[in-house]
């Protein structure tokens, strides 16, 4: 087998070559040279494949050895041959397999180029049944340990490799700055200076550091800084949404994390789905290229994030010479790969894109596979590799006690009269649904992409539970415990621990409104036992800070235990006093429940750096029960499911469609199931139309509450009217493709006329998904929101 570089490869599989950043001059020269030989020898074809990265789901072995492709990825609910959960042997089989394909020679000159496979291991190589699940990076924030976070690099770095998959694209670097977003959890603080030297410390334990013999060798795998930049500093939190403000001003918050990574020798960086005052960061050259590349210095490669190129102005998935023009060096297109090959590669032709830039950013991508030593003549397929195949090293034994002492660092203790820690020989109740249940401690990105849902302990061997851990303490010190999920017991317990929160989600599904918790499971099973004086300990399951005022004044101590993960016994080692704790917030944590953006002491419940140890009983105050959020009441008098007032068409003298159904005007109106049948309408407008929803009777001053679904972009401007007004959202409604059912709110920051009827008009065919609508009195100075 020829391949680019000749090298050659020790004991420990492909560990010859020297580590090359930070490169001394000679190095750099040498690896240099030996890009650009193979460069020359490249096809343009093969160029354009090294920069083309789809998904497993979406192409087979044969098209990896007719189109060699430089990368491909497997997405959040993609496993081996369509199996998500699919076990280690399969990865590994579907890992060989694609290195045999893209290693078979070429005619001619031509080099032969190894692809390598992008995961998602957010927390853990938590794709894979049976890995290690690490706390989300809200909790390893909140334990403000750089080598813990260091050593679940490491680990995380061998779990990947026994899967034979070369690169990560982890840590998420954001700086959230509004916890009503989705992605919240995946921020390690609201601090930028922590998320760099979190962010940092993770980079470090994936790769290894630069200049030691295990860099980016044996034990290590590519490590991605993302999202490029400003992902946690969207108006209002929505997932990639638009960040505005003085450029520099955002830099001195978003871009604070990237230096480190880079020094900590990040070889990738993931470009961010978010606008930049108006500008897709995609496409965004000033920042991809001139910023990262010229003032950082950063000479790893760029890779997209999942069709964020789509998004671009000007730009569909399948043409988007904006982006790579702009910096990007990787597109990843998972599904319509092929439609991108043929564009790029005409666009080379025509000059859209010069070749100038391509070997640019193929240069990038070899470099690399280069530094991972996949271009060694002798590289060993995935199989062959240190750990591959090592299936004990899935929920390793080191690894789990690695995480377990992250998840004891990561609780946060808000609230405690002396009830921390639980005496030995305590009789114990617990309860709350999610004390057993591994999936919701872990949140999203486990194991499917946004975890939860149909998921039971038994997908999660080897992994314990809060209540497990819980139960198994409490027996180790001479007492009892008893699950009972509804909070029901026979006989009194001394104590009643209550675990409940937050269902899983990942990325924009959990984007929210604001920080009120409706579900009352935990709060009502803390009042029953503060009702019967029984005294009680709320452990609080969430990707974010949220007002929990009802549920401390409920609760003689409340636990921040953020998403711990698979090693729930960790939790128990804090509640009986087995380590000291040590937690202290990562973020602040509101008073109130409105949601509107919390970075700081001011409006804090809890500043930053807060966090109780075990021997702090210090009284906590009753706290503010009032949320408008949760009392605001909605007139029931017009929604859709099944009653929707008539459309009145505005542009037709054809009158109206009856419960908005049928033809006219170039309106379309059809029932459609979302939660019972027809009880939503799917609307198409052909260019040019309009229709608006009227209430009879209707008074002004009461805003609206939409559930709407857009399946795809709009190609032209939309805009909503709202009494005599008229606003523009073509660009919200472009955020909100593709990304299922969301809420409109619209008040009086964006129409001052909140008449009694509400339309929307395209200037292009356009279809958009209408559920509920409902008039509603909002609290002063809510926000428009979409």
């Amino acid at each position: 087998m020829a391949l680019a570089l000749i090298g050659c490869t020790s004991a420990n599989g492909p560990a010859a070559m020297e580590p090359t950043a930070p490169v001394v001059v000679d190095q750099r020269a040498a690896e240099d040279a030996v890009i650009a030989d193979i460069v020359s020898r490249m096809s343009l074809e093969r160029k354009v494949a090294q920069l083309i990265q789809p998904q497993i789901n979406s192409f087979t072995a044969e098209d990896m050895e007719r189109y060699r492709f430089g990368s491909y990825l497997n997405g959040g609910n993609g496993g081996p041959y369509g199996d998500e959960f699919a076990e280690g042997p399969e990865w590994l089989r579907l890992a060989d397999e694609m290195w045999d394909a893209s290693t078979r020679p070429l005619e001619g000159d031509e080099p032969v180029i190894p692809t390598m496979w992008g995961t998602d291991a957010v927390h853990g190589h938590t794709n894979v049944v049976r890995a290690t699940i690490f706390p989300h990076n809200i909790a390893l924030g909140a334990t403000h340990d750089p080598n813990l976070v260091r050593l679940i690099g490491a680990a995380t770095a061998t779990e990947i490799e026994v899967t034979g998959i070369d690169w990560n694209f982890s840590p998420t670097v954001a700086v959230a700055r509004d916890d009503r977003w989705g992605r919240t959890y995946e921020s390690y603080s609201e601090d930028p200076r922590l998320v760099a030297r979190m962010g940092a410390a993770l980079v470090e334990g994936l790769q290894g550091k630069p200049g030691d013999e295990d860099w980016l060798r044996r034990g290590r795998v590519v490590a991605t800084a993302k999202h490029f930049f400003g992902d946690g500093g969207t108006a209002q939190g929505v997932d990639q949404g638009e960040v505005k403000g003085d450029i520099a001003a955002l830099k001195a918050i978003h871009a604070v994390p990237y230096p480190a990574a880079i020094d900590a020798g990040v070889q990738s960086i993931m470009a961010s789905f978010n606008s930049i005052n108006g500008k897709k960061m995609h496409g965004h050259k000033e920042l991809l290229d001139d910023y990262l590349r010229g003032e950082l210095g950063f000479d790893g490669l760029v890779v997209g994030d999942w069709n964020g190129h789509g998004q671009v102005a000007g730009c569909t998935v399948t043409d988007c010479a904006q982006a790579i023009n702009a910096g990007l060096d990787i597109y990843m297109v998972p599904d319509d790969w092929k439609g991108l090959m043929d564009t790029l590669t005409a666009q080379v032709g025509d000059g859209t894109v010069s070749m100038a830039r391509i070997d640019e950013a193929v240069s990038r991508v070899l470099r690399v596979k280069y530094r991972a030593g996949l271009l060694d003549e002798n590289a060993l397929k995935p199989s062959a590799r240190p750990n591959a195949g090592e299936w004990e090293k899935l929920g390793f034994a080191p690894h789990r006690a690695v995480a377990r002492e992250a998840v004891a660092k990561s609780q946060v203790i808000l609230k405690n009269d002396g009830v921390l820690p639980i005496k030995d020989g305590a009789d114990i109740l617990v309860a709350g649904k999610a004390a057993d249940s591994i999936a919701q401690a872990s949140g999203g990105w486990t194991l499917t992409w946004q975890g939860g849902g149909e998921l039971t302990n038994a997908n999660f061997p080897g992994a314990t539970s809060i209540w497990a851990g819980i139960e198994e303490a409490a027996s180790a010190a001479g007492g009892s415990a008893t699950y009972a999920p509804d909070g029901n017991y026979a006989d009194e317990p001394d104590v009643a621990i209550v675990v409940f929160g937050e269902e899983p989600y990942a990325e924009f599904a959990g984007d929210r409104k604001n920080l009120a918790f409706p579900d009352e499971e935990g709060l009502n099973l803390l009042r029953k036992f503060d009702a019967a004086g029984i005294p009680t300990v709320a452990v609080f399951l969430s990707g974010r800070p949220l007002w929990m005022n009802r549920e401390m004044n409920a609760s003689n101590a409340f636990v921040a235990s953020w998403l711990p993960g698979s090693e729930g016994a960790g939790v128990a080692d804090i509640l009986f006093g087995k380590r000291e704790a040590t937690g202290k917030l990562s973020f602040s944590w509101p008073a109130t429940c409105e949601g509107n953006p919390l970075n700081g002491p001011e409006g804090a419940l809890f500043a930053f750096g807060y966090g109780r140890s075990l021997d702090d009983a210090s009284p906590t105050p009753m706290l503010d029960e009032n949320c408008a959020a949760l009392t605001e009441g909605a007139a029931a008098d017009w929604y859709v499911n099944g009653r929707l007032a008539d459309g009145v068409l505005a542009n037709t003298a054809t009158g109206k469609l009856d419960n908005l159904r049928g033809t006219a005007g170039g309106i379309t109106a059809t029932g459609l199931d979302r939660n019972a049948q027809e009880d939503a309408r799917q609307i198409r407008f052909a260019p040019g139309a309009s229709f608006d929803l009227q209430q009879q009777g209707g008074s002004s001053g009461i805003g609206y509450r939409i559930a709407y679904e857009v399946l795809e972009r709009p190609t032209a401007p939309v805009v909503m009217r709202v009494g005599g007004e008229t606003v523009d959202i073509t660009h919200q409604l472009s955020v909100a493709a593709g990304k299922g059912w969301r809420e409109m709110i619209v008040t009086e920051a964006c129409a001052a006329d909140l008449g009694p009827s509400i339309g929307f008009a395209s200037q292009g065919a356009f279809t958009m998904r209408i559920g509920t609508v409902v008039r509603e009195e909002f609290a002063q100075g809510t926000d428009c929101s979409f």
